[in-house]
């Protein structure tokens, strides 16, 4: 038992990185695991429909028991035309030569396989983007974590100087009061903030499929903060890079691409088409020229002159079909542009929040200690103190909020862009 506890444990202590976040939810999601499935089923259709332009080959057995046999003489020679045990061997071939139909089918799916290929790969991407803001979210709580454990420490420790000041009648009853009621604040929302760190820690875990690998420190991802700081190049340029690298709306090219081709389906069917058979035969029971075996090859031109107008019905529907996954190519389009301009002000915001949260930290972490002091000497009250110790709390949680909420918002950027978290193109 102990052995097997070595691994958990030491997986447990271990620090986990973004990278290694993701590419464990990228293996054992079940979303991610689905999308394999899912290109798997595209090739399989994509081969189904070439199969139709490949020979098929049957061969067919067959036995027979006869009640008698039947024996002609031709010329000098008895033949055995029907034999108590009679066996037969047909070899058949059929191939299609020629169908318009089919060709033009052969290109939708092949369209449809490639936008099945891009949707899968744009699903991984949006669960490693899931994967990256839960990690950040864990982050954030837990900082937040520390910062309720330090207000929780100092209430506790002005709760003690307020009881020792009160005792040695340096203080009023009030200073008391006021630092146990302070004490009891802190001690409530570190509880809160504690519940909010373990369900981060447990919809991460459940999004890595890996509850254990989550347990360990979280390894601050700088670079992702690092490169949230950086100025963003021109909209109109990221836009148009975002337009060509999409994985989302290439799937909707190549499926409107897919069903353009399907509407030109019907009325090929005024084309006739041509396939080509072949026939060889073997049994144990000659023919009157007394040959056991026998072959034939032929050819067949099909061609459907009127089929109640139902060609004409399917073609109507198709390109309206066609028509809806255009019209879905521009409303993507579009959203493409609004989302990069819609990241990039947020980006724009979110900079600025970060940096008047820093300064707000600063003035909070200094007024802390001055009042602190000031308060040591007897110069100031327990409800300074108090107001002081939860000014700087409130401006640490606000720090923390900025200072991830700054790595959220560039992630959005990134998918906006159809990056991946870590800023490069996804593979297909």
């Amino acid at each position: 038992m102990t052995l097997f506890l070595v691994p958990l444990l030491a997986s447990q202590d271990r620090p986990l990185t973004l990278d290694e976040a993701v590419n464990l939810a990228l293996d054992r999601n079940e979303r991610a695991l689905a999308t394999r499935e899912d290109v798997k089923a595209a090739d399989a259709r994509v081969a189904r429909a070439r199969s139709f332009f490949l020979p098929t080959i049957t061969s067919t057995g067959i036995y027979q028991r006869r009640a008698y046999e039947v024996k002609r003489l031709v010329g000098d020679t008895e033949v055995v035309i029907q034999r108590y045990n009679g066996l037969s061997e047909t070899l058949g071939l059929n191939l299609t030569l020629f169908d318009a139909r089919s060709l033009t089918t052969l290109s939708a799916v092949r369209a449809q396989r490639n936008s099945d290929v891009a949707a899968a790969t744009e699903s991984r991407r949006q669960l490693a983007f899931e994967v990256s803001q839960a990690f950040l979210a864990t982050l954030g709580t837990s900082q937040v974590q520390g910062a309720s454990e330090r207000r929780f420490s100092f209430a506790r420790q002005n709760l003690e100087a307020a009881k020792a000041r009160y005792s040695a009648g340096l203080a009023s009853v009030n200073d008391v009061t006021r630092a146990e009621l302070e004490y009891a604040t802190a001690e409530v929302g570190l509880t809160q903030v504690k519940g909010q760190v373990e369900t981060s820690i447990l919809q991460l875990g459940y999004l890595l499929d890996a509850p254990e690998a989550v347990r360990g420190p979280l390894v601050v991802p700088e670079f992702l903060i690092e490169a949230a700081a950086a100025e963003a190049a021109d909209s109109e340029a990221l836009v148009e890079e975002a337009l060509a690298r999409r994985l989302d709306v290439g799937s909707l090219r190549w499926q409107a691409s897919s069903l353009r081709a399907l509407a030109k389906v019907p009325l090929l069917g005024w084309i006739p088409s041509l396939n080509a058979s072949g026939q060889y035969r073997m049994t144990n029971e000659a023919s009157f020229n007394n040959r056991t075996w026998n072959w034939n090859v032929g050819a067949t031109l099909s061609w459907t002159l009127f089929d109640g107008l139902a060609r004409f019905a399917d073609q109507r529907e198709r390109k309206a079909l066609a028509k809806l996954a255009d019209l879905d190519v521009q409303a993507a389009t579009r959203r493409v542009d609004v989302e990069v301009r819609e990241a990039l002000v947020s980006l724009a915001n979110q900079r600025a929040s970060l940096r008047q949260a820093s300064v707000a930290h600063e003035v909070a972490k200094k007024n802390a200690a001055e009042t602190a002091e000031l308060y040591r000497q007897g110069l100031a009250s327990a409800l300074e103190v108090a107001d002081a110790n939860v000014s700087l709390f409130e401006a640490e949680v606000a720090l923390v909020q900025e200072r991830y909420g700054l790595g959220v918002t560039f992630l959005n950027l990134e998918a906006a862009l159809g990056l991946d978290p870590f800023g490069k193109e996804p593979r297909t």
